[in-house]
């Protein structure tokens, strides 16, 4: 293993990837605490404080920017706008032929779709960046701190221009780690956009863990370390979990030549969904938070009944009805995407061009209706799956008292494991090229 490691650094194209994408990671995480234009930096930081274990509203934002949305930074939004854009992108395939037409063209299509994933960016990034500047003027952006007046005085500045440079400001943030991230994923190793996201969840690590030990006890800090390794070795069995559909393919003669006859298999992952589900049901249970909170009642009047049940119920993570919603929301997103992203006709047509065949089924119609049962049988296990690994954070901040970003569970142990297996793929891919030997043997 660690001659291995030594050799990564011995080879010099290795090494300078390796090298570029650190560079590119360190410029990152130096932007998410540089603060926007206007924004009082002592106050932030005094509302950060107070704010410890809070599960407010943008707490999954903040897990996806590092700690840099709370503090109100040049990169507050992170990559967060990219993700949302990629994710309609690749749901308006189903809608608009077009995109369909492009993702079926190669690489030209493909890169014309990045294109529109990229002006996607660019609008959610001003249309989330004003939100955010909206809220924290509000003084709304720190729940459990509310009443504290330097919550209410986050911004110096309320002039038009200041907002407007605000805007600017963040909007170019996000840019410009659209455009690290594409940097990575040409000149480094991995994934840009993954890669920033796994830096972005790994830099909170330390801090949840270490409040943990604060507040619980070195015992307890021991015990939440153990399960979490545990999780992690689950969580990286169940990734690499897959069901193989063998396929053959039939011999034949194209000239002097012959072509077809091997034999392969179609992969079909327990969580083909990856972190999808998990991020769309997070999103979809804030709303009616988002509801309730503009329909506050005014100073000596009653609240409505349908916002105190909101409150009591879908707000608080360590609630029994919010974790059901929740669980359920995640298995049927789950379903969701699978349907959308694995088409089984259209896997079917192109086995059925090629001359491949599943053995003992026949091409066409029965094949698509065969991977079609496979498929939905395999996505339960692996929906049941992402649920129980979304719960873990909330049932740590009910029996612990850790914040709903617990390290060891939901979309951030998913992201470290899938992008941390990726990385490590990639790296003993190059190290084979150049040694004939792997990362790990």
């Amino acid at each position: 293993m660690f001659r291995a490691i030594g050799r990564i650094f011995r080879t010099p194209d290795l090494r300078r990837k390796i090298g570029f994408t650190l560079g590119i990671v360190a410029l990152f995480r130096l932007g998410s605490f540089i603060p926007a234009p206007f924004v009082d930096f002592q106050n932030v930081q005094i509302c950060l404080a107070g704010n410890q274990g809070a599960t407010g509203l943008y707490q999954l934002v903040n897990l996806f920017s590092g700690g840099a949305l709370l503090q109100l930074s040049i990169f507050a939004l992170g990559i967060m706008p990219y993700i949302t854009a990629s994710i309609i992108t690749q749901l308006l395939r189903v809608v608009i032929p077009h995109f369909d037409t492009l993702h079926k063209e190669g690489q030209a299509g493909q890169a014309k779709l990045t294109q529109y994933t990229r002006y996607m960016t660019i609008a959610l990034a001003v249309l989330q960046s004003t939100t955010l500047i909206t809220v924290a003027r509000a003084g709304a952006l720190f729940p459990t701190t509310s009443g504290v007046p330097q919550c209410s005085d986050l911004i110096t500045n309320d002039a038009w221009y200041a907002i407007l440079l605000m805007v600017i400001t963040m909007t170019a943030g996000t840019g410009l780690i659209m455009w690290l991230g594409e940097l990575v994923t040409e000149r480094g190793i991995g994934n840009g956009m993954s890669l920033l996201i796994f830096v972005s969840i790994a830099a909170t690590f330390p801090s949840a863990l270490w409040a943990i030990a604060v507040s619980q006890g070195f015992e307890i800090f021991l015990l939440v370390l153990a399960l979490g390794l545990l999780v992690m070795g689950a969580v990286v069995f169940v990734e690499q979990s897959q069901r193989r559909i063998p396929v053959q393919y039939a011999k034949r003669m194209v000239g002097r030549r012959t072509y077809g006859g091997n034999n392969t298999y179609i992969p079909i992952k327990v969580n083909m969904a990856g972190v999808v589900p998990v991020i769309f049901a997070s999103s979809l249970l804030y709303l009616p938070a988002l509801i309730a909170q503009f329909n506050q009642p005014a100073a000596g009047e009653t609240a409505p009944e349908w916002v105190v049940w909101i409150q009591n119920n879908l707000v608080s993570g360590d609630n029994p009805i919010y974790m059901v919603v929740y669980f359920l929301l995640i298995v049927g997103f789950t379903y969701f995407y699978v349907a959308i992203t694995f088409n089984p006709e259209e896997v079917a047509d192109n086995m059925k061009k090629y001359g491949g065949f599943i053995p003992g089924i026949r091409a066409g119609r029965p094949t698509a209706e065969y991977l079609d049962y496979v498929l939905t049988r395999v996505t339960l296990p692996g929906s049941l799956y992402l649920g129980l690994v979304a719960l873990i954070p909330l049932i740590a901040f009910a029996a612990v008292g850790a914040n709903q970003n617990f390290p060891f569970g939901g979309a951030s142990i998913l992201i470290i494991v899938g992008v941390g297996l990726e990385t490590v793929k990639q790296i003993d891919a190059q190290l084979q090229q150049r040694h004939y030997e792997g990362l790990l043997r």
